[in-house]
């Protein structure tokens, strides 16, 4: 039974006036406690509906006209290798497994969380694996089964790409066979983008998710599409190297938090499949060459 927070009033006037608010489509916030009735809710709620309007203080209601439909999301595993250029370790030292249970397990979490606030969402996960070990993929499966989310896992065939991935890269030397096997993960992650609907979250897997990093996004999706009438790509990790230098940027308004734009990223990043469409050439070279930084077909998309 869903638990009313209405407060009571007494004033006749006062319900009206309320009544009169919720079914014209405006909010309302009593500013002494700081609740809105014709929400039923705190002012630290979310008060967004998503498909609808996105809703935030200071600046008020925005109409959605990119309403998000679907989300895939694409992990990328490999828990046999700890880093890719193993040229040093991780912070904890830890086995590579704890990394990729723990991001994997953040990130059912988040979409389950998610789930309360977008529940029209159709929502599905994919792990694309490479190399690991019987017993590691016994522990990624059982995570992805107890999660009761839509889910499969696939292993990966090196041997599909590797006739398309150049053995020299930008810098004259051998590409490493690490390299070509995360070149070839990327590779499969693209096409299987091809068969989704909506939107795509290409992420790896040593990325723990806030609870809420999936509602963020979502949200947020639908309110700045909506505020540009442009597909974005999202990146929900604030790299440290990005304040090295002084550079231009612009602040938006997402849903509970604010984003920069940015022209750089790594490979973890939210797109449409309209984006990924438009730029197939650009995303697919960056598994077929390794370029230098590594993310340079990416760059150049934004």
């Amino acid at each position: 039974m869903k638990e009313s927070k209405q407060q009571k009033t007494n004033n006749p006037l006062k319900k009206l006036f309320i009544k009169l608010c919720r079914f014209m489509g405006y909010e309302i916030i009593d500013q002494n406690n700081f609740y809105i009735p014709t929400s039923d809710k705190s002012l630290n709620e979310t008060l967004s509906k998503p498909g609808l309007k996105s809703i935030n203080l200071p600046l008020g209601e925005v109409k959605i006209t990119r309403k998000v439909n679907s989300l895939n999301i694409i992990i990328r595993s490999c828990s046999s290798i700890n880093m890719l250029t193993q040229n040093k370790k991780r912070i904890f030292e830890k086995d590579k497994i704890d990394y990729t249970s723990r991001s994997i397990n953040s990130i059912l979490r988040s979409v389950n969380y998610a789930k309360n606030y977008l529940p029209n969402v159709d929502i599905k996960i994919t792990v694309i694996d490479h190399n690991s070990s019987a017993e590691n993929l016994e522990k990624i499966t059982n995570l992805l089964k107890n999660s009761s989310l839509s889910f499969q896992l696939l292993n990966l065939d090196i041997h599909e790409f590797e006739k398309e991935i150049k053995k020299t890269n930008q810098k004259n030397e051998k590409v490493t066979s690490n390299q070509i096997s995360n070149m070839s993960n990327i590779y499969k992650s693209l096409i299987l983008s091809k068969l989704c609907k909506d939107l795509i979250y290409f992420v790896e897997d040593d990325y723990i998710h806030e609870l809420n990093s999936i509602t963020e996004m979502l949200f947020t999706y639908e309110r700045i599409a909506s505020l540009t009438n442009k597909e974005l790509i999202i990146c929900p990790t604030d790299y440290p190297y990005l304040y090295a230098q002084a550079e231009n940027t612009k602040v938006y308004l997402g849903e509970k938090y604010h984003w920069r734009k940015i022209n750089e990223t790594l490979c973890t990043f939210l797109t449409s499949k309209k984006i990924v469409d438009k730029h197939w050439k650009r995303f697919l070279s960056m598994c077929t060459f390794e370029h230098y930084p590594f993310e340079s077909p990416l760059h150049e998309i934004y």
